[in-house]
């Protein structure tokens, strides 16, 4: 039996499926935040969904009652983060065999053909981690700019607010994101906006939902906004080409593959602009867009440390297809 758990800052989506790739029940919890929340709370949110989808499959104490744990999870972007946690997910007894990374090996492993390449993953924040054929690994902190990244969803949307902001107080180009901003949010400028969230009548945490809002005001041609996308895109090359670099992959047949929010929308500038540099810079990598439930990872990870067989791999592919 295996417990495969999707950890994400929005939702935790927890599987139990046998090794030979049946399903048994799926739950769905809430956000998995331990910087935002605590590590106490982000577990607990862990163990309500596990116990849920544990019992809807009709397993019950005494525990352990599975094979393999697999849990792959966001905000867990260190190795020493992923030891942390291990350990925590352990001394749970959900299951006799634990594992534990971050949730940007699940999307790898959702979409590549082999057990090997790099993934990109762009939602609320952006990451990247690569596996070689050989089992090295390569990957960044990413742990937001403090380690040197940019982009991602919340990330674009605080973009899109600053250029917006500044278009109507002159500091800036003139940019259509300033009516679209305050459009979005129901509100006069895109400055109300911005001391909305200051007095805390609009959260923070809303600012994600302007990324679609970027895209289309640069499908519209505004450069502002159209130069945003363009550096998007210079930084999902950016990561994948130096994962490949230091994998020994960047002139070599691999794929690449593409989720979150933000990429999985196949937004068409966007798109065209990653396609563009990858043209440039690895031309013989593959790029694959995976809108998959994050989850199949983690679960095809379960399978993978069950030694499953190719069957079984197939049956969980369908079952999310």
């Amino acid at each position: 039996m295996i417990v495969a758990i999707d950890g994400g800052n929005s939702k935790t989506d927890v599987a139990v499926l046998t090794a030979d790739g049946e399903v048994l029940a799926t739950v769905r919890g809430g956000g998995f935040r331990p910087v935002a929340d605590g590590v106490e709370a982000a577990v607990n949110v862990l163990a309500d969904a596990v116990t849920r989808a544990l019992e809807a499959a009709g397993l019950t104490a005494p525990w352990p009652v599975a094979d393999h744990v697999s849990a792959y999870l966001a905000n867990v972007d260190l190795p020493e983060e992923e030891e942390e946690f291990h350990r925590i997910i352990t001394a749970c007894n959900w299951g006799r065999n634990v594992r534990v990374g971050n949730d940007t090996f699940a999307l790898l492993r959702s979409g590549v053909t082999e057990q090997w390449g790099v993934a990109v993953v762009c939602g609320a924040g952006i990451n990247c981690a690569g596996v070689g054929p050989d089992g090295q690994v390569a990957r960044f902190p990413s742990i937001g700019r403090v380690t040197g990244d940019w982009g991602g969803g919340h990330h674009l949307g605080e973009e899109a607010l600053w250029h917006g902001v500044r278009a109507e107080d002159g500091r800036g180009p003139a940019t259509a994101l300033a009516a679209a901003v305050a459009v979005h949010f129901g509100v006069e400028t895109a400055l109300d906006v911005g001391l909305g969230i200051h007095f805390g009548d609009i959260s923070e945490e809303r600012l994600g939902e302007l990324s679609p809002v970027l895209f289309a005001v640069a499908a519209a041609g505004d450069e502002v906004a159209g130069r945003l996308v363009e550096r998007q895109a210079d930084e999902v090359s950016a990561l994948a080409t130096v994962v490949l670099r230091r994998l020994g992959l960047l002139g070599s047949p691999v794929e690449v593959v593409l989720g979150g929010g933000v990429l999985a929308a196949r937004d068409a500038l966007l798109m065209t602009a990653i396609q563009d540099r990858f043209a440039r810079f690895a031309p013989q990598a593959k790029l694959v867009v995976v809108d998959a439930p994050p989850v199949l990872g983690a679960a095809l990870l379960g399978l993978d440390a069950a030694g499953a067989t190719p069957e079984a791999h197939e049956r969980l592919r369908a079952f999310y297809a």
